[in-house]
């Protein structure tokens, strides 16, 4: 059965660090291009970071460019995604997201139509 799991998210400062974690389970995920996707109420749901299949080529929304990384682990099969220097407009809901591969996908990945595997979510709060 495919699965993704998000973990790792909280409650922070303004200011603060949280570490992501998508598991996935019933695909490689280094045969996809993996995803974080967020999402607040009333909002669309907006592509953050990507990483491209069996690659270390990343993509990163402008806004959380220098401050966040995405990775991966091949052998645990799970994508992260450090977010460090967190702001109040990063509180949402982090969604991971697996696609298949296709070019150009720098001007790509943020299309949420192109996804075939997406875990629930996990949450992240910012307080300033």
């Amino acid at each position: 059965q495919v699965q993704l799991a998000e973990s790792g998210g909280g409650s922070v400062q303004a200011g603060g660090s949280l570490r992501l974690s998508c598991v996935a389970s019933g695909f490689a995920t280094h045969s996809y291009s993996m995803s974080w996707f967020r999402q607040v109420p009333g909002k669309e749901r907006e592509g953050v970071a990507s990483i491209y299949v069996a690659s270390t080529f990343t993509h990163y929304a402008d806004s959380v460019k220098g401050r966040f990384t995405i990775s991966r682990d091949k052998d645990k099969n799970t994508v992260y995604l450090q977010m460090n220097n967190l702001e109040s407009e990063d509180g949402a809901m982090y969604y991971c997201a697996a696609a298949h591969p296709r070019q150009p996908w720098a001007s790509q990945w943020t299309s949420e139509s192109l996804y075939v595997y997406w875990g629930q979510g996990t949450q992240v709060t910012v307080s300033s």
